[in-house]
Formats: structure tokens, sequence, C-alpha cells
């Protein structure tokens, strides 16, 4: 076994010559290149991340995001006594506080076993030029971050996530509150869907109606509730259509807020003169929640309908009367 004061020798004799090649390394190497070549080193050996993260955006192009909104939904349920920053807010008409996280703000939650960690990110948004561009034109970009070791990816994937949104989906159903959508000329280029929550009175035991009529609107609509499937079956678009006419206070309004009670669907005012285009139209339209009710208000004021009494030429024709 060597000595201690060999051991003490040879040591001083390498540290010299680590700092005799480090000076002569100085003087010959140009510092750019020692720059460069330090770098690269530290790259190739720098260890590599075992962490993944997940992305949820708010929007996906012209809609929502609905792994973002279930994600919202869900980590309120999950804000431990150590979060820092809050924000709350409670409308006149909301009987209770609404909880959110505050940007920053991150959320730990555990699923079989797996650790996992929730970020709220809000960057500032880029305004795009162009009018058709599907960028989001809003103060700011706001998205969740879901972290979590790689070799979890598949169990997060196929398990985690949908378990996230179904749980969303039992809290939002245990504290179903409608929701009145009317258009905002802020955000999504100009508009968007804003929205207030549905108090109106008005069910099918209190609406002033032909009692036959009220019966067989109630029906139809049970029907239809119950025929998702069949429409799929068909390949038919699962939507139903009413028209309702009369002059101002003849219960048009009531009517649709006794459908959407009785329903549990949110209700979306539409103003035909409030689109600028078609692709204003189809984004709004994208934009709307399933399960849901849109009434066109005053479609008849809203758009120029031919009078087929005249002729393409602005003769008049005449008239057919069915006896």
């Amino acid at each position: 076994m060597p000595s201690p004061s060999s051991l003490f020798s040879a040591y001083a004799s390498m540290t010299a010559s680590i700092m005799l090649f480090r000076s002569m390394a100085n003087d010959i190497i140009p510092y750019p290149i020692r720059n460069y070549l330090v770098t690269s080193l530290g790259y190739l050996f720098k260890p590599r991340s075992r962490l993944l993260t997940l992305v949820m955006e708010e929007s996906n192009g012209m809609v929502r995001n609905q792994v973002y909104d279930a994600s919202e939904v869900y980590l309120c349920t999950k804000i431990s006594p150590d979060t820092e920053r809050l924000k709350v807010s409670k409308t006149p008409r909301e009987k209770n506080l609404t909880i959110r996280l505050e940007k920053g703000e991150k959320i730990f939650d555990l699923f079989e076993g797996v650790e996992l960690k929730w970020r709220f990110v809000c960057a500032e948004a880029e305004k795009g030029n162009n009018p058709n561009d599907q960028v989001v034109a809003r103060a700011e970009k706001r998205s969740f971050e879901l972290s979590f070791d790689k070799k979890y990816k598949g169990l997060v994937l196929g398990s985690y996530v949908p378990f996230v949104l179904e749980r969303a989906k039992a809290i939002r159903d245990q504290q179903r509150i409608l929701k009145m959508y009317t258009l905002s000329t802020q955000g999504y280029m100009g508009m968007m869907w804003d929205s207030i929550n549905l108090e109106h009175p008005a069910t099918f035991e209190t609406l002033a109606m032909d009692p036959k009529l009220k019966n067989d609107v109630m029906e139809d609509l049970d029907r239809f509730v119950k025929r998702k499937g069949f429409y799929k079956k068909v390949g038919k678009a699962w939507k139903r259509g009413y028209l309702l006419y009369g002059p101002p206070g003849t219960g048009k309004s009531s009517l649709v807020a006794a459908m959407a009670n009785h329903l549990k669907f949110d209700v979306y005012d539409l103003q035909l003169v409030n689109i600028m285009g078609d692709y204003d139209l189809r984004r709004l339209l994208l934009s709307t929640g399933n399960r849901s009710i849109l009434v066109i208000e005053d479609i008849d004021c809203s758009i120029d309908l031919p009078d087929r009494r005249h002729a393409p030429d602005g003769r008049k024709q005449p008239e057919h009367h069915v006896q």
C-alpha cells in the first residue's frame, strides 16, 4: 500500500500537470473554440430528463379544448392548503363563489401510485393580422401543463386523462347550472360566446299553453333525447328544430326557457345581424357545446327572402288558389 507521502506527491504532480495543460490550452486554443468545446461536452454529458409534459391549451383551432375545460373543473377539487394564490369571483346571480387557479400555481395529484404535477400557465397571445387566421386574439393564452415520468405515458394517456374527463363530467352534472350564452365583442377575433347563469323560472308546469300541445312538445323532446343512438345509426345529425313565431310578449322566450329547464340544456342566443360572414357563423356554431339549445332570433328580419309571387324579371305571376 502506498505511503501517504507518495500519494501526496502524486497528487501534487498531477495537479501541476493539469494547471500547466490548462495554461497551455488557454494560450494556444482561441476562446470561441474553447467555449464551443465546453458547451458541446456539457450537452453530451448532460443527464437526460425523465419527465414528459403534456400541454392542454384552452382552444383547439376554432373550438374549445374539452380536455382543458375538464382539467379546470377537476383541479378545482384538488386545491390543497399549500396553494398560495387563487382567483375568486362571483356574479350577482351566482349563489356560490367561483374559485380558479392563478397563473403559475401548481397542483400535485396521485393516480395509481404515479405522481403527477399540474401547472396553470398564462402567456401573452400573439394577434394575427389575417381576419381568417384561427389564432385566438385575446389578451392571454391559457393552458395547463401536466408533467410526469416518461415511463407512465401509456397509463396517463390511456387511463388518467379519461379519468379526468369522466370526473369533470360527474362534477358538472352534480353542480349543474344552466348557462345562457350571448355574443360578446371581446375575445376571439372580435366575437366570442359570453355566458351568464340561466335562472329563468319558466317550466312546462307553469307555462300557459294548450295542455295537449304542451304534452306533445314534452313527449317529442323526451323522444328526441332518447333516440341519439338511432340518429347515429342512420347517419343523421342529432338535432331537432322548432319554429316559434308571434308578436313580442306571446311567450316564445318562456317556452325556450322551459325546454332548457326540462332538458337541462344550455342556451345559445344568436342574432344573425351580428354575423359578418360565413366564416364567423361557422366558427361560432362549432364552438357551441353539446346538449344545448341554439336560438336564432328574428330570422325573417335578418335575411332577404325571395318573393315567389314575382318572376325573375320582376313581373308578377298569377296567383293560384286551391279550393
